[in-house]
């Protein structure tokens, strides 16, 4: 992980300060991530969220069980992969 040095303003610290010894974020580091993520994704750049994670399991529980074997649901990866993704240069 790389590391960056930042300057802020004596308010911008104590605020990011009281969001720590609130409980909200572990560190600066992670009240910081918090807010990169936040503009990815206001941005159009989303990451892959926990919620999004729970989210994706909920859906495919809810999915039921597939009739489809491991190998047939990779070939058909394999399918897609080729044509639409970096595989198919």
């Amino acid at each position: 992980m790389a590391t960056m040095t930042v300057s802020l303003p004596d308010p911008m610290k104590e605020w990011i300060e009281a969001q720590i010894k609130g409980g909200d974020y572990a560190s600066a580091s992670d009240y910081v991530r918090d807010l990169v993520r936040r503009d990815r994704e206001r941005r159009g750049h989303p990451e892959l969220t926990i919620d999004d994670l729970g989210r994706i399991v909920d859906e495919a529980r809810a999915s039921g069980v597939s009739t489809r074997s491991v190998a047939d649901i990779m070939a058909a990866a394999k399918k897609r992969a080729l044509a639409t993704g970096p595989l198919n240069e």
